[in-house]
């Protein structure tokens, strides 16, 4: 059986693979849609006015909370709270809409606020003293405004500025960056590596092999920033895609251990077991 986890793609229609809701608006319109698991193919920035609850990102509960931003990446398994109260509003956007080119890519794939290397990045603000707030509003207006040649421009470098002072407010509220090193850069290739490969290649070795590095040169840079080792975080993303599988589709154990790599589901059974103290259908029915 296929996986029935909710994939939504940006919207049709738009100019540009940009938008801005209005979040009470899209609850009540769209409840059902939102408040199951859903994966969505872009990224959020949910700025939240007024609100309660708990709002989910894969398996981490955030508590929603007055005058904070949420920064959601890609592809996570997003789901808003049935029970919730949300009022203010959301940014969307895709990479097509942000990466105009390498620079692009590299800012926005590394960003403190989207990158798997840090938690959530969750903001405070004061609306009335923060330069989030012109800089949104002056996003808001330029997207209502009737498309021309200039708005795509405006609009990137509108949410560009956005994400850059959202880094700095971060910072200064004692958000600790890692410092740029050759550690890092390793980490970074490994990091991108990983994500493209971790269901069919779990080989501290060869992920090595490919970036042009020793194993030892691998472990150095994972251990001294995350203190944790390349196998370590090859078993935790090879960890998280199976308990979005087993807890948000449909798909038998048989058929998700293919679909992460093992031959024999008996190897899947025995790995999930040593790293979560579960079976996989021990998990899936505790959620």
């Amino acid at each position: 059986m296929k996986e029935i986890i909710k994939k939504y793609h940006f919207r049709d229609g738009l100019n540009h693979e940009f938008e801005i809701l209005n979040l009470a608006t899209i609850l009540r319109t769209k409840k059902d849609m939102m408040t199951i698991p859903h994966r969505a193919q872009f990224y959020h920035i949910i700025w939240i006015e007024k609100g309660e609850g708990t709002h989910f990102v894969d398996f981490n509960p955030i508590d929603i909370e007055d005058n904070s931003i949420i920064f959601i990446s890609q592809n996570s398994i997003n789901t808003f709270d049935i029970n919730g109260h949300y009022e203010g509003k959301a940014i969307l956007f895709t990479d097509g809409f942000f990466c105009k080119n390498k620079e692009d890519i590299q800012y926005l794939h590394s960003s403190v606020l989207f990158s798997d290397l840090y938690d959530i990045g969750i903001l405070k603000v004061d609306p009335h003293l923060s330069d989030l707030s012109a800089i949104f509003n002056s996003m808001q207006t330029e997207f209502l405004r009737k498309s021309d040649t200039a708005q795509f421009q405006i609009l990137h470098n509108l949410l560009h500025v956005f994400l850059l002072k959202a880094e700095r407010e971060m910072k200064k509220q004692g958000f600790e960056e890692l410092k740029p090193s050759v550690h890092l850069d390793y980490l970074l290739l490994f990091k991108d590596q990983l994500e493209q490969n971790f269901r069919n290649e779990k080989s501290v070795k060869k992920y090595a092999v490919e970036l042009s590095i020793s194993e030892k040169q691998l472990h150095k840079a994972t251990t001294t920033l995350l203190d944790k080792t390349p196998k370590q975080l090859i078993d935790e993303r090879v960890l998280l895609e199976a308990k979005r599988l087993l807890v948000h589709s449909n798909q038998s154990i048989k058929e998700l251990a293919y679909e992460l790599g093992y031959d024999e589901p008996t190897n899947f059974i025995k790995y999930f077991r040593k790293h979560t103290d579960f079976t996989p259908s021990e998990f899936r029915e505790q959620y």
